[in-house]
């Protein structure tokens, strides 16, 4: 498998970033999503990575710069024939690894409470993520849990 940048203009990127969407308005309340649609995530502050196998598109994620020393990992989402075959480890494993080579401390990420999102908080705790209260423009949200993980 191959981890590259990407641009978001590919339609398979666009097909995944819209399903990853739709399951999250299905599993939560509006005002309790916070994935990023296609524009937003092609602001400056953020670097978005696509895996492939060949040409099929197993996953991707973005990492979103806060200020000099954080981030916030964004719009994790593995395509539905590569769950369960590690994709989501080895984008988080790029992420952590691109963080530290920017010399980042700590990195954030938020995700679900409910029953959907327990495979994806399992995997944030085995790379060493620990809940913590809500970061950046975060408010606390009984839909939410925010994790965060020190690089040094």
């Amino acid at each position: 498998m191959q981890i590259i940048v990407d641009d978001l203009t590919g339609i398979e990127v666009f097909n995944l970033l819209n399903e990853h969407l739709q399951d999250m308005y299905a599993t939560s309340p509006a005002e309790s999503v916070h994935a990023l649609d296609i524009s937003k995530l092609q602001a400056p502050d953020i670097t978005f990575w696509t895996l492939w196998q060949g040409d099929k598109l197993a996953g991707c994620g973005a990492l979103k710069t806060l200020n000099s020393h954080e981030a916030e990992i964004k719009s994790m989402r593995t395509a539905t024939e590569f769950r369960r075959m590690g994709v989501g480890s080895m984008m988080l494993s790029h992420i952590i690894a691109e963080a530290k080579a920017r010399k980042l401390e700590t990195l954030y990420l938020e995700t679900g409470s409910v029953a959907y999102f327990q495979p994806a908080v399992a995997m944030y705790q085995r790379f060493g993520f620990e809940i913590c209260e809500p970061f950046a423009d975060y408010v606390s949200d009984p839909f939410s849990i925010f994790m965060k993980k020190a690089l040094n």
